[in-house]
Formats: C-alpha cells, sequence, structure tokens
C-alpha cells in the first residue's frame, strides 16, 4: 500500500513540476515570492509571498481584512520554491488545497501588520495547517530563508526585478560616498 501511496505522489509532483508555467501565472504545490518596491531595493531577501493551490492558483494576504486570488499585490512572482506534495500529512491535493484555503479564510479576518502578522505568516499556517514535512512550526523568518535558499527564478527578468534596483541603489550610494570622500 505504501508503495502505491508514494508513486501517486511521485506522480503528482512530476505532473505539478511540469504544469508550471509563469506565462500563465501557474505555480502548483508551490509558493511564489515577489520583491516589494523600496523595501526590497534596500533589503533584496525581504520581500511578499503567497502560496499556491494544487492547480497553481495564486493566494496572498495583501492587506488587511483581504486574501488576493491570482493578482499578488506587488506583482507577478519572481521567484518560487516548488513543494513536495507527498510531505503533506495527509499526502493529498485535496489536504493542500482544503490547508491554503483554511489558512485564506482566516487571513480574510485578521489586520496585516508588516512585521508580525503578514503575506509570510499567511503562507506559514498553511504549511503549519497541512503539516508540511511533518512540521508545525513554519514561521516568517523559516519561510524567507528558505525560499531565499531553495527559489527558483522564473526567468531572467525576475532575476534582475529581484537584484538590479538594489544593486543601482548601492551604486549610487557607493559613487556619492566616493565623491565625498575624495574631495
Amino acid at each position: 500500500m505504501a508503495d502505491v501511496v508514494d508513486k501517486e505522489n511521485m506522480k503528482n509532483y512530476q505532473i505539478a513540476s511540469e504544469r508550471i508555467d509563469p506565462a500563465t501565472c501557474r505555480y502548483p504545490y508551490c509558493i511564489v515570492w515577489t520583491p516589494i518596491p523600496v523595501l526590497s531595493w534596500l533589503f533584496p531577501f525581504i520581500g511578499h509571498m503567497g502560496i499556491c493551490t494544487s492547480t497553481g492558483v495564486i493566494r496572498d494576504f495583501a492587506g488587511p481584512y483581504f486574501v488576493s486570488e491570482d493578482n499578488m499585490a506587488f506583482g507577478r512572482p519572481t521567484k518560487y520554491w516548488m513543494l513536495d506534495v507527498s510531505k503533506v500529512y495527509a499526502s493529498g491535493s485535496s489536504t493542500w488545497d482544503t490547508a491554503v484555503h483554511d489558512a485564506s479564510e482566516e487571513y480574510k479576518h485578521r489586520m496585516h501588520n508588516l512585521c508580525c502578522d503578514n503575506c509570510h505568516s499567511h503562507v506559514a499556517m498553511a504549511l503549519n495547517l497541512m503539516r508540511y514535512d511533518s512540521s508545525t512550526s513554519w514561521n516568517m523568518v523559516k519561510l524567507c530563508l528558505f525560499v531565499l535558499i531553495h527559489g527558483k527564478y522564473v526567468s531572467c527578468a525576475g532575476f534582475l526585478k529581484t537584484w538590479l534596483p538594489s544593486l543601482m541603489l548601492m551604486g549610487i550610494i557607493l559613487a556619492v560616498v566616493l565623491t565625498v570622500n575624495l574631495r
């Protein structure tokens, strides 16, 4: 019986990875990330996050009492981290979708707080509800780190959208500091 479940999960994972389509913004079983203007320019590892259903529909906590569907608050994703559906406690797309739905419904009744209860917290709640990777200790710091390490850029343009503003800002600051100090 375990072999049948493992084969089914591998099949789901393979199908999902084949269905990732940045052109249509479909990222099944993924966490998606996009930079936040100005904040991500200063700290390029901080950005806006959402979690996708088994069909790739993006859900993100976009503001007070509002969970967006397929319209991320700060634009299209630039990075995604594909998760393994076999690491969900009940192993299946219905468990995944239920957890994403339940977290989204909870966050429709919450005030957004940039530092404490934000889009990362929404994603963490979904992962905790599905007990992803046998864990109920997902949080915004852990997610920030894992997306930074495991995330893949959707394209070269996604990479540039993430890092170019920060590099330009650092270049300007460096040029001003050098100009002032070399007088």
